[in-house]
């Protein structure tokens, strides 16, 4: 049986490639760009052997609506299906965002999130709310200032829209799988300016992967910020986080 060896010039694409991630990966962290603790890094990677959480209690949504949940940078849907669950349960109708893995932005799949926002907006009749966890939220924030008709506010959960793209624990990696700079993203974008829509930010002073000042934002960038004490992957399922989500889509603004 004959193997289809790769064409040089296919394997010449392919080592490129693979040196341009491993050289992304390299880059030295910039001097004066602050990060979270070793410690607090640590404490990310011990509550990952932590056990299943508990079902978490809620009560009725005052205005239920459409939401939708954006996960986080390597993360699957299933990561946040804690706080689908309550959310649906409060009253709440809860889509996921219906690109699996996220795997970072490109034009591909940025063009893919703004066409669902703009059907599930014309389906219920009336704007979706944005729950975004960290790298989801820069994709809220983004589709939130395109097309504010389609969105009726975002919530950013350990998001870093703040300051550089290079003060948290996970730009290095980042950059390997994506094959760009944190800094120069495919996509045509504004990360730092605040939607035209209600912008909540949560963050978190025990957060090991973003830092807390990059995550809570400044006034002129978001509406309101949030502080948790939870761990960066605690977002997806803390019950404070998911307690506090709630309350802020019941929020009159």
């Amino acid at each position: 049986m004959e193997v289809n060896e790769p064409a040089p010039r296919q394997l010449d694409m392919m080592r490129s490639a693979i040196a341009r991630r491993a050289a992304l990966a390299r880059e030295p962290h910039p001097e004066g760009v602050r990060k979270p603790s070793l410690r607090l890094f640590l404490a990310e990677l011990a509550s990952l052997g932590r056990g299943k959480k508990k079902p978490i209690a809620v009560d009725k949504a005052q205005h239920p609506q459409p939401v939708m949940l954006l996960p986080g940078f390597g993360a699957h849907p299933n990561r946040m299906r804690p706080m689908a669950d309550a959310l649906a349960e409060a009253g709440h109708e809860v889509h996921e965002w219906g690109l699996g893995l996220n795997l970072g932005p490109n034009p591909q799949n940025f063009a893919f999130l703004m066409r669902r926002v703009g059907t599930l907006a014309r389906q219920h009749k009336r704007p979706i709310a944005l729950v975004g966890w960290s790298l989801g939220g820069l994709f809220a924030r983004e589709i939130a200032r395109r097309e504010p008709d389609c969105v009726s506010r975002v919530i950013t959960m350990g998001t870093p829209f703040s300051g550089d793209p290079r003060a948290n624990n996970a730009w290095r990696a980042y950059q390997m799988v994506t094959g760009h700079s944190v800094s120069a993203p495919p996509i045509d974008c504004d990360f730092t300016a605040k939607p035209p829509v209600p912008t909540i930010a949560l963050w978190s002073p025990r957060d090991g992967v973003i830092h807390p000042r990059s995550a809570c934002g400044w006034p002129s960038e978001r509406d309101r910020a949030v502080a948790i004490r939870c761990t960066h992957l605690g977002f997806a399922s803390d019950p404070r986080v998911v307690a506090e989500v709630l309350r802020q889509l019941d929020a009159e603004d």
